[in-house]
């Protein structure tokens, strides 16, 4: 039988799926404005705006209690 999921891992999945898809709709919604993200060289924005997600997860990690495991 596989061991649950624990309730870290599935805050980070659901915060990293929140995070990128409020940043790909951010970005479809400037996609007329590139005066916001234009300060950005462009071979640097796809790094850069991959810390979004990245980020979301790692506080959604960090937040999330830990599953105690029986032994």
């Amino acid at each position: 039988m596989a061991a649950p999921v624990e309730k870290k891992v599935t805050a980070a999945t659901a915060g990293t799926y929140v995070g990128s898809t409020a940043l790909l709709a951010g970005l479809e919604a400037v996609q007329d404005h590139q005066e916001l993200v234009g300060w950005m060289p462009s071979a640097l924005a796809p790094f850069v705006l991959a810390l979004v997600p990245a980020a979301i997860t790692f506080v959604s990690g960090w937040v999330a209690k830990h599953t105690p495991r029986a032994l």
